[in-house]
C-alpha cells in the first residue's frame, strides 16, 4: 500500500507475493500437476491432524508444535481440505518443528533480497503472523494470516496490513512508524536498484502517506481513515482484489 507501486501483472504479482511468503515459495508448494500428484495418493480420510501417510503421522510426532485438526482449521480459514494438506507439506519442509521463530523467519525472508538487508521488515512481518505475541509462528498462525490475506473480504485484508503498519499496536498509525516501515522496505530492495533510489524517497513516501489518509490532519491515522481513504482509492481497491483464488 505505501507508495502505490506501479501495476504488474496479475500472474506476476501471484508469484511475487507467494515468494515473499515463509514457507510458502515455489519449492514449497507443488506445481499444479504436482499438487494433484500429491493429493490423489493423499489419505483424505485421515482423522487427526494433516498427516496424509504413515511417513507423515511418524514425522507429526518428532515435531514440537502438533497442528490442529483438519476440520477445525477448515472451519477457522477460507481454505479447502486439499489446500491446507498442501500448504502444510510446504510449510513442514520448511519448518519441521512446526513452529518458526522470529530468526528463522527473517533466515527464510532474506533468501529473496540477498542484495539488500530484509531484517527489519521481515521482524514486522513476522508480529503481523504471530498475533497471540508468543514469539513464534504456528501452522495455524500461518494459515489464518493467509486466509485473510488471499481469501478474506476487503475490510479483512485492509485491517490486516494497519495491524502490519502499527507497530507498537495502539490502533492508530504515526509517522514514525510509517517511515520505519518505508526504510525497511528501501533497505530490502538494496541500494544497486535501477534507477538508484534517493535517500529522502521513504520520507516523501510518507509524507504522501499522510496527505492522502490523515483527514482530520492530527498527525496519526486511525483504522477508520485508513480504511475510508483505502476504499476511495482505485489503484488499493485492484491491488486487493490481485490475490483473489492464488492457490
Amino acid at each position: 500500500l505505501p507508495g502505490n507501486p506501479p501495476v504488474q501483472t496479475k500472474k506476476a504479482l501471484k508469484q511475487r507475493f507467494l515468494k515473499l511468503l515463509p514457507c510458502c515459495r515455489p519449492k514449497s508448494i507443488p506445481s499444479l500437476s504436482e499438487s494433484k500428484t500429491v493429493l490423489a495418493s493423499a489419505t483424505l480420510s485421515s482423522p487427526g491432524f494433516l498427516a496424509d501417510s504413515v511417513e507423515d503421522e511418524f514425522e507429526l510426532s518428532t515435531v514440537c508444535h502438533r497442528p490442529e485438526g483438519l476440520e477445525q482449521l477448515q472451519e477457522q480459514t477460507k481454505f479447502t481440505r486439499k489446500e491446507l494438506q498442501v500448504l502444510y507439506r510446504g510449510f513442514k519442509n520448511e519448518c519441521p518443528s512446526g513452529i518458526v521463530n522470529e530468526e528463522n523467519f527473517k533466515q527464510i525472508y532474506s533468501q529473496f533480497f540477498p542484495q539488500g538487508d530484509s531484517s527489519t521488515y521481515a521482524t514486522f512481518l513476522f508480529n503481523a503472523f504471530d498475533t497471540d505475541h508468543d514469539g513464534s509462528v504456528s501452522f495455524e498462525d500461518f494459515v489464518s494470516g493467509l486466509s485473510t490475506i488471499l481469501r478474506g473480504t476487503i475490510d479483512d485484508r485492509l485491517n490486516w496490513a494497519f495491524n502490519l503498519y502499527d507497530l507498537n499496536k495502539d490502533g492508530c498509525i504515526t509517522k514514525e512508524e510509517m517511515l520505519d516501515i518505508m526504510k525497511s522496505i528501501y533497505d530490502m530492495m538494496g541500494k544497486y536498484t535501477y534507477p538508484a533510489m534517493r535517500e529522502d524517497a521513504p520520507r516523501e513516501h510518507v509524507e504522501n502517506f499522510f496527505q492522502k489518509m490523515d483527514r482530520n490532519k492530527d498527525g496519526v491515522v486511525t483504522i477508520e481513515e485508513f480504511l475510508e481513504s483505502c476504499q476511495k482509492d482505485e489503484n488499493i481497491m485492484r491491488s486487493m482484489q490481485l490475490f483473489d483464488s492464488v492457490i
